[in-house]
């Protein structure tokens, strides 16, 4: 049976989307990217001029694609370790696969550090807890974890760390549209959008590809050749 109490939270805040977007507008949510302030994130990767360039790194004998819509567990980091890892077993190294996240929607506030995390309450914003005690995170418990943090019964520990993947070649990228959107509904009808996105953008975790839009990302990985996985959770 579904759990409405669970449910509710994120419901709330799906309708504030709404409400916000009523009260300013869409226009002034959705800005025409071509025409954002900030063409270059904080780590110095411009967008979307060079998200395509990005993609052209997806060459890896087998290749695939998470598209994660919202946080759902541990899944949307340990099933790229699982490909890795039993693609190893068969016979292919982690160098010789392409694998993509797409962080969008509900997903992207794993794109941030912890300070975005404490500053705006990523925790109870996107409904990410923490697996371990399903309590809201007040940090990004998938950046940095100390080792042992996860294991997999029947399995042991496994390095599902956004760092960790990424050391395995796994790439990240995160959607500019989501990023537009939830931002000025965060900020709420008096407050400074811009002021927030720009906050955000400031804090991405390093290695983070911001991209148009994450539709834009899964078609573009898809045309790569990648296969489709949906690691969302799907309420």
């Amino acid at each position: 049976m579904e759990d409405k109490k669970l449910k509710q939270p994120r419901r709330d805040f799906l309708g504030s989307i709404a409400a916000g977007a009523a009260a300013m507008g869409m226009a002034t949510i959705v800005t025409p990217l071509s025409a954002a302030a900030e063409k270059i994130n904080a780590h110095g990767t411009a967008y979307p001029d060079d998200a395509d360039a990005w993609f052209n790194k997806v060459t890896g004998k087998h290749k695939i694609i998470f598209d994660v819509t919202r946080p759902n567990g541990v899944l949307p980091f340990a099933w790229p370790r699982v490909f890795l890892m039993t693609n190893a077993a068969t016979g292919t190294p982690d160098k010789d696969n392409s694998v993509v996240v797409v962080l969008r929607h509900e997903g992207i506030g794993y794109a941030f550090n912890d300070a975005m995390w404490s500053k705006y309450n990523f925790g109870t914003v996107f409904k990410a807890n923490v697996p371990m005690t399903q309590d809201p995170a007040k940090k990004n418990v998938f950046w940095q974890p100390a080792p042992g943090t996860f294991s997999i019964p029947g399995v042991g520990p496994v390095d599902i760390g956004i760092d960790q993947l990424m050391a395995s070649g796994v790439m990240f990228c995160v959607c500019a549209v989501a990023i537009q959107v939830y931002s000025a509904v965060v900020a709420g009808p008096n407050g400074d959008a811009a002021a927030v996105r720009k906050d955000w953008l400031a804090n991405l975790l390093p290695g983070i590809q911001v991209v148009p839009s994450g539709v834009w990302a899964v078609g573009r990985a898809q045309e790569k050749g990648c296969a489709y996985c949906f690691a969302g959770d799907p309420e």
